[in-house]
């Protein structure tokens, strides 16, 4: 379980969704997620899996409950986030024996831990320091129209 002090999940660990998302994506983070050996304390996310097109979802069921059956891995950490008002969703119904509600946190305590990990050490350069190897930052964002582009 994860406190207030652990870092933000890496880049490994989260997939989020699109319906431009395909199903080698989602399958590739099911395999990490109940791959044996990732019991390294990393928790998997799909966020915003209500958008995912029907083939997609449908595969995302079909590898997901294929590998629980043959990894025998009880302890494995893979979550899966939606729109609890995308009542049409795939996603949802397949894996609604699992959902489970989330505690309420305040803005406050969601402002405090983002602040803690989103924050450039000062005297630095920040775009600069936030890809250097030295610092830690967990979360990286980088947005592009054209692939390799940077723009």
């Amino acid at each position: 379980q994860r406190t207030g002090t652990a870092p933000l999940p890496s880049y490994d660990e989260v997939l989020v969704c699109t319906p431009d998302t395909e199903e080698e994506e989602v399958e590739l983070l099911v395999r990490r997620a109940l791959s044996p050996g990732s019991q390294d304390q990393k928790i998997y996310c799909l966020l915003g899996a209500d958008k995912l097109v029907y083939k997609v979802s449908k595969q995302l069921e079909s590898h997901f409950f294929r590998l629980v059956q043959s990894s025998g891995i009880a302890d494995y950490r893979f979550l899966i986030f939606c729109n609890a008002k995308a009542h049409n969703s795939y996603v949802i119904t397949a894996f609604d024996a699992y959902k489970v509600v989330f505690p309420c946190y305040s803005k406050t305590e969601i402002q405090t831990y983002l602040k803690m990990h989103l924050t450039v050490p000062s005297g630095t350069a920040p775009v600069a320091q936030a890809f250097e190897e030295p610092y830690q930052q967990s979360v990286k964002f980088v947005f592009s129209e054209q692939a390799g582009m940077g723009e």
